[in-house]
């Protein structure tokens, strides 16, 4: 049963990513070059979001939370330090360039939330250090989405299953917050809470009834991948279906303001950010099932 349901939501997401004939352009390609322009003099330098101490004191590991065709795949997780039971579980979904330094920083971060913060890696162990590397990885990845949604499937089950975690949620900055999105309708009532920022949107019904989370969309005014129109669409849409979600844009903000790398960073829009995630995580994950 659960293989059929990642078969069938998989369909649906590789029709929607399809390119298109004749004159209609293919739109990830399209977000793809968007994406690459706006992180064209970007690197993956730590921005402030990875430099901040967590609340509380953490452990974090490397550890193998699933296998792939030939490979463990492996992920960082971050938990509680004094952790005496079972807490909520978040799969973190890195930014175009991968699961770096920065993107451990952040899970740390969430883990001295009270989370065990599972970061996993969408780009098979590869890291992007200039704007062009990220954009050949963010382009693999869209080419050929099956692999990411199994990997996304199997940190869920690790999360259930050894670190008994009893609610999951999933969040993620820039690429990783679509794929937030994805993880949502893919994995439907099996999660708890869904944190996308300025991640790839998509408006169409039939799709987005398959969410069942609640979510929370963190979005730029001045983001010139991710259009001002599309997100209102996007959260028009998701009135119209009775969905349970709060969309936030920050007029004066540019794309991948709350990133943990890179130069874009807003404080005042990062930290208001933040504070939204954490007042969210705490009012939906903390019921599990």
């Amino acid at each position: 049963m659960v293989n059929m349901r990642y078969g069938l939501l998989a369909a649906a997401c590789v029709a929607l990513a399809a390119c298109g004939s004749g004159e209609t352009p293919d739109p990830d390609q399209e977000f793809l070059q968007r994406t690459a322009e706006e992180h064209a003099a970007d690197s993956p330098e730590p921005s402030p979001v990875a430099t901040m101490e967590p609340e509380e004191a953490v452990v974090g590991r490397m550890i193998a939370y699933g296998e792939a065709k030939d490979r463990n795949l492996m992920g960082y997780l971050a938990m509680p330090a004094d952790a005496a039971e079972p807490k909520p579980g978040l799969i973190v979904i890195h930014e175009w360039w991968g699961l770096n330094d920065n993107i451990r920083a952040a899970a740390d971060r969430l883990a001295g939330e009270g989370y065990i913060a599972l970061a996993i890696d969408l780009y098979d162990g590869q890291l992007a250090t200039t704007p062009g590397e990220a954009q050949t990885l963010m382009g693999s990845l869209m080419a050929d989405q099956e692999p990411a949604r199994v990997n996304i499937g199997q940190a869920h089950d690790y999360l259930k299953k050894y670190a008994l975690s009893p609610s999951v949620g999933v969040i993620g900055w820039c690429l990783g917050g679509g794929w937030s999105l994805q993880s949502a309708l893919l994995l439907g009532d099996q999660l708890d809470g869904v944190v996308m920022f300025y991640g790839q949107v998509n408006s169409d019904p039939e799709v987005l009834d398959a969410l069942q989370a609640p979510l929370l969309g963190l979005f730029a005014g001045q983001d010139r991948s991710i259009k001002l129109a599309d997100v209102e669409t996007f959260r028009d849409t998701l009135q119209s279906l009775g969905k349970e979600a709060t969309i936030h844009v920050y007029p004066a903000a540019d794309h991948a303001f709350a990133n943990p790398s890179g130069g874009n960073y807003n404080k005042i829009a990062a930290e208001d950010a933040w504070d939204r995630t954490v007042k969210f995580l705490a009012a939906h994950m903390n019921g599990g099932d």
